[in-house]
């Protein structure tokens, strides 16, 4: 899906025009760059809706927005990382990955 600012302000109703542009010039949105302009994806859409959520329904003031869109970035990358981490111990050897199991578990108290 690539919408529009248009598009995008008629798919959530919430959000004005001059909300959306401010949002992408502030950097909470960054959508693909093409001949026509700006293209949102269905991840701008979803960063869009909390953006909304936090601002809207939740009352937070515009400096704080940044500061959760970061950590929430941050989660996602974490997240990420830690994915690829358990597949890269999933390929090993099961005495390798029993190892690892224990001395996860002995680190969280687990023993």
């Amino acid at each position: 899906m690539r919408l529009r600012e248009h598009d995008v302000v008629a798919t959530v109703r919430r959000l004005q025009l001059r909300e959306l542009r401010s949002w992408v010039r502030a950097g909470w949105i960054k959508p693909a760059r093409g001949d026509g302009g700006p293209f949102f994806d269905e991840l701008d859409i979803a960063r869009i809706r909390l953006i909304c959520d936090l601002r809207k329904e939740m009352s937070l003031s515009a400096d704080t927005v940044p500061t959760i869109l970061s950590l929430l970035d941050q989660l996602h990358g974490l997240r990420h990382q830690l994915h690829r981490l358990a597949e890269a111990v999933n390929q090993q050897p099961e005495e390798t990955r029993i190892a690892v199991l224990k001395a996860y578990r002995r680190l969280e108290g687990r023993d």
